[in-house]
């Protein structure tokens, strides 16, 4: 798993945008401008910030070394994710799981053409 398949993966989604708001070395990607995935390009290796249920974000710290609460975010609803291999099946679907969540706390009418059928 690297950068390159972890942006196209998240930029398929409908509604997604990228860009550097905190700085290079930080890819953003946003669904309707509400942040859902944080890639920190420098680092080796390569890290990732997702939103997650605060329940599931605990079992996964518990159950998945490479998994840790958000770094610099807010602890309870952010995951950050080491890919060192460990987790590389199951990483696309939790950043499927993390859009999903931002996507439904968007207004009714900003999810418009936001889901699959």
């Amino acid at each position: 798993m690297d950068i390159a398949d972890l942006r196209s993966h998240g930029m398929a989604k409908p509604g997604t945008s990228d860009g550097y708001p905190f700085g290079q070395g930080a890819l953003v990607l946003k669904v309707r401008g509400k942040m859902f995935a944080l890639l920190a390009e420098d680092k080796d290796p390569l890290t990732v910030s997702l939103k997650c249920e605060p329940d599931l974000a605990e079992s996964l710290c518990a159950s998945h070394p490479a998994v840790e609460p958000g770094y610099h975010l807010n602890k309870r609803h952010w995951i950050t994710v080491t890919l060192d291999g460990s987790v590389d099946a199951e990483v696309l679907g939790w950043m499927d799981d993390s859009y999903d969540l931002v996507v439904d706390r968007l207004p009714r009418r900003e999810q418009a053409g936001l889901r699959d059928t």
